[in-house]
């Protein structure tokens, strides 16, 4: 509901969007846990953003696999080193 929310483009009530997310913050707290969460959240962004920030305080950008933030940073980095040595 959040996402088609968001994409429809016309003004909504702030209370209800805020109302909306409230509800929203306080299943993914109760559920955070649950193991079909991780299969869930990629069907529903806003969703899947509302869980990011919750757990930003102690995890970071959660959402973001650690292999691929951390091959990308190997791949960047070795790219760099190549581009180096042709100087």
């Amino acid at each position: 509901m959040l996402d088609a929310i968001d994409q429809q483009g016309k003004a909504v009530d702030p209370q209800q969007y805020r109302l909306l997310v409230d509800k929203l913050n306080a299943e993914l707290r109760e559920h955070q846990a649950h193991p079909a969460l991780d299969e869930l959240l990629p069907h529903f962004p806003a969703a899947a953003e509302l869980y990011e920030n919750l757990q930003y305080a102690h995890a970071g950008l959660v959402r973001t696999p650690l292999e691929l933030s951390l091959s990308s940073e190997l791949a960047a980095r070795e790219a760099l080193a190549k581009m180096a040595s042709r100087d």
